[in-house]
């Protein structure tokens, strides 16, 4: 029998550990600014065409390579971070392993130009598919230029899991956001399909911050609180976020040692130090900087390098929980009573002169007045003749009606009409009863009936926009002044993606700025809710979903259409209006369940109501 265990060619091995480090455009860029930072760069230009898939260039003003060392780079595991096993455990730089190159020029082609500051001429590389097609002298900047093109070109299988190009965009821009969080004194500009989406300058971490996420959130930066601790355990610095800034997606960054990280068992301290001062659908903002000993973190967990063991995870805890607090405490969230306003009344300070002047006010009255006493009152009441009103209407008036008007039925007549009942006998047809404007209470042949009035309504409400972005005839309802919509750059491409849907269900919305659109009009059926947070929760629901699938992504914008505009809660009805709501709900595919999948209906059978008597 043949020997079957070979060894694999270097190509092969290269592939499969690509499919470990790199997953999607994002972690291309993630490694080739973390490296150009390692390198010593103080500006980094970014530039992207098709969200990464045709196109990523990385272009630094670091040490650069010498040709020897321009073509060692893309071994595998070569690399100048470490050199024996115990340097993992002193780590100063973003990459150490010497496989993300490798990777990268194993499902992509990939051209290098680098230069030393002392060297006349550069390098050039050109490889595809871990072949190395061209290696030559060539003139160009010092630093290095990497273009990487047609990523996955010879794995198809690999480039059609990629999500469309507004999610992958948004994976760009997150791991953008986490390397220039954590390095403001390098320059940072971003290009994607030649528009400028950041130009970052040097500067401090909260310049930077405001750089990032001031254009889409008003005065974001005024509401950040420093915090800074400093034990011989742990350095703790960085920004959170007052309770009334939190949101639903809130902007939550952890690092250590310049490096960003998950670490749910810290963000656990942070939500224990707010305590109840947030609301339970949001969270709080926070940018929280670490700084340990190198000895005491494993950073070589996981490929991605963003899950981070600590050693003293349990004694951290409790310094990071008495940070925020400190913080939150020392700053005063809760708002304090200020009495130096303007336009407010001054009251004069008096001196010791004046209070002897001042009297105490006193009253006085009679015990033995009686109102009802005719000789404790003078008063008359004033006599007015009334039958002056009257005069000349002794006549009386023949009023005639038209031969047709036995058609016209009585009031009580029409009155009877109106509380014609709407449920066949199968619902009761018995008077409906409305509890604590919050349930419709009806007698069925089974029992008692209970319906959770904004659940029906919703999804009454749920139902028919599906059913107008199907049909395409969502009516819109002009606004009397445009409402502006400011976004984030990451969100801007997803609501590109979701303009056409919006469309569908009655919205119209135009491009006013780079990170901006104008509302001119939103679905009649919305009822007067704010345009502006109706499509952040849109977002939200979209984003979360991470679906390319265009049926789930009109779910959800129906899902957050029909929790606008539902039925307030403990709205008192009349029992017209709980008739019609409930010919509607049984008119839908599904009434025994809102959108979000609670129940509408509960049914109280006969047999447990007779157990109570």
């Amino acid at each position: 029998m043949p020997d079957i265990i070979h060894l694999l060619p270097d190509s092969v091995a290269n592939q499969i550990a690509a499919g470990e480090v790199i997953q999607r455009p994002a972690s291309v860029l993630k490694e080739l600014v973390e490296n150009a930072i390692d390198a010593g760069a103080d500006s980094i230009q970014i530039i992207l065409k098709d969200a990464g898939r045709t196109l990523i260039r990385v272009v630094d003003d670091g040490k650069g390579m010498s040709e020897t060392d321009a073509r060692m780079a893309f071994e595998r595991h070569a690399t100048s971070k470490i050199r024996q096993a115990s340097d993992l455990f002193s780590l100063h730089t973003m990459g150490f392993r010497g496989e993300a190159l490798p990777s990268i020029a194993s499902v992509a082609q990939v051209e290098l130009r680098t230069r030393r500051r002392e060297d006349e001429l550069g390098t050039l590389i050109k490889l595809a598919g871990s072949d190395v097609e061209l290696q030559e002298p060539v003139s160009c900047a010092y630093g290095s230029a990497f273009d990487v093109k047609n990523l996955f070109f010879n794995v198809p299988a690999r480039r059609r899991f990629l999500k469309s190009d507004a999610t992958e965009m948004k994976n760009l821009l997150t791991e953008f956001y986490r390397i220039a969080l954590v390095n403001p004194k390098v320059a940072f500009s971003l290009i994607s399909d030649d528009e400028e989406l950041f130009e970052l300058s040097q500067g401090s971490t909260k310049v930077r911050i405001d750089e990032l996420f001031g254009r889409s959130k008003k005065n974001f930066v005024q509401q950040l609180l420093p915090i800074d601790t400093d034990t011989q355990l742990i350095r703790i610095r960085g920004y959170i976020g007052k309770p009334e800034s939190a949101h639903k997606s809130a902007c939550q960054y952890f690092f250590v040692n310049g490096r960003y990280m998950r670490h749910p068992y810290f963000h656990k301290a942070v939500m224990n130090a707010y305590g109840n001062m947030l609301a339970s659908d949001v969270n709080p903002h926070y940018f929280i900087y670490l700084e340990v000993e190198p000895e005491n973190i494993d950073v070589n967990i996981h490929p991605t390098k963003t899950e981070i063991k600590f050693a003293d995870e349990q004694a951290i805890w409790p310094i990071l929980c008495a940070t925020v607090k400190e913080s939150l405490g020392k700053f005063n969230v809760v708002p304090a009573i200020d009495f130096d306003q303007e336009n407010v009344i001054d009251i004069p300070v008096l001196n010791a002169n004046e209070y002897e002047k001042v009297k105490a006010p006193s009253t006085s009255f009679n015990p033995h007045y009686n109102p009802f006493s005719s000789s404790s009152s003078d008063y008359q009441r004033k006599s007015f003749d009334w039958e002056r009103l009257y005069a000349g209407l002794e006549k009386k008036t023949d009023i005639s009606f038209p031969d047709n008007s036995h058609d016209v039925l009585p009031l009580e007549d029409n009155e009877a009409k109106q509380d014609t009942p709407l449920f066949d006998e199968e619902i009761g047809g018995v008077t409906l009863m409305q509890l604590h404007g919050k349930y419709i209470l009806t007698s069925v042949k089974s029992g008692l009936m209970m319906i959770d009035q904004q659940r029906a309504h919703a999804r009454i409400l749920y139902e028919r926009f599906m059913q107008q972005m199907k049909d395409n005839r969502g009516v819109s309802q002009k606004l009397l002044f445009p409402e502006i919509l400011e976004l984030s750059s990451d969100d801007v491409h997803l609501f590109e993606e979701l303009m056409a849907d919006l469309r569908l269900v009655g919205f119209d919305i135009d491009r006013f700025d780079k990170c901006a659109y104008s509302v001119n009009g939103v679905p009649a059926d919305m009822d007067g809710g704010d345009p502006i947070l109706v499509l952040n929760d849109i977002l939200s629901l979209v984003r979360d979903g991470h679906s390319d699938i265009q049926q789930a992504r009109l779910e959800r914008i129906a899902l957050a259409l029909s929790k606008t505009a539902m039925l307030k809660s403990a709205k008192e009805l009349s029992e017209m209006e709980m008739r019609d709501l409930l010919d509607k709900l049984f008119a839908c595919k599904n009434h025994a369940y809102s959108p979000d999948g609670k129940p509408v209906i509960a049914l109280l059978a006969m047999g447990e109501l007779e157990k109570y008597f």
